[in-house]
């Protein structure tokens, strides 16, 4: 899911050498269709095309090494000056994302559903996948308009335009992290750029003033607390 399109993940999917077909989707019509507001995430249909489950987080292995190199070509980050505070201390950035959803457990419910089938204990009803399913009120629908149409004036080249249709879109679903993600490494490539451009998702030290985005990444996650950003369903 990257309105920069195709270039922006082939050097990804290459180097995997994935053996089954590798969906792009820069207008985010697939996550919108099944409720995805958080990467990764995982939506279980089975051989009649049935969902059983809904998206939820979910891995197909424990958490891998963060690429070599990371850290040390990042550069310093600031704050939005206008993201929230929390009154009390935050749980730390790691213990953040790597709460909630069990990484190491996951792929075992995986292989129960492929060895048993419908008769796997993590097979939901579908009452069931209704109601974990992501509902869709007018204010979501109208994030969802405007999140589209703050793709559709960045890739136009009208820049500013598109920001305030993505901080409205954020405003209306606080929660579809998909929405903050797409727009805060946008600006984060456009400054810096390069191979992990994409991960700055927040000003740059220093220049925190011309920060367009009423929060950034780091400032929401931190009004989480423990486990929230990826919140176990199994």
């Amino acid at each position: 899911m990257e309105v920069s399109g195709p270039e922006a993940s082939r050097h990804y999917i290459e180097t995997a050498k994935p053996e089954h077909p590798s969906l792009l989707d820069p207008t985010y019509q697939m996550a919108s269709l099944f409720g995805v507001i958080n990467i990764p995430n995982i939506i279980w249909i089975n051989e009649e095309g049935v969902i059983v489950r809904p998206a939820e987080p979910g891995w197909p292995a424990e958490r891998p090494p963060l690429p070599k190199g990371l850290f040390a070509a990042m550069p310093k980050m600031g704050r939005s000056p206008r993201a929230p505070k929390r009154d009390s201390p935050p749980p730390d950035q790691l213990t953040q994302l790597s709460s909630g959803q069990n990484r190491n457990t996951y792929v075992d419910a995986i292989r129960d559903w492929a060895d048993k089938g419908a008769a796997s204990e993590y097979v939901l009803s579908p009452e069931d996948v209704i109601a974990r399913s992501q509902p869709r009120p007018l204010d979501k629908s109208e994030g969802a308009a405007h999140f589209e149409m703050a793709n559709h004036l960045w890739q136009a080249g009208q820049r500013d335009a598109a920001i305030v249709h993505f901080n409205e879109c954020h405003r209306l679903q606080p929660e579809n992290w998909t929405y903050k993600r797409q727009a805060w490494s946008l600006l984060g490539y456009e400054r810096v750029g390069g191979e992990y451009g994409r991960w700055v998702q927040a000003p740059l030290e220093g220049e925190e003033a011309d920060w367009p985005f009423t929060s950034d990444f780091r400032s929401d996650l931190e009004m989480l607390e423990a486990g929230e950003y990826y919140p176990a369903t199994l």
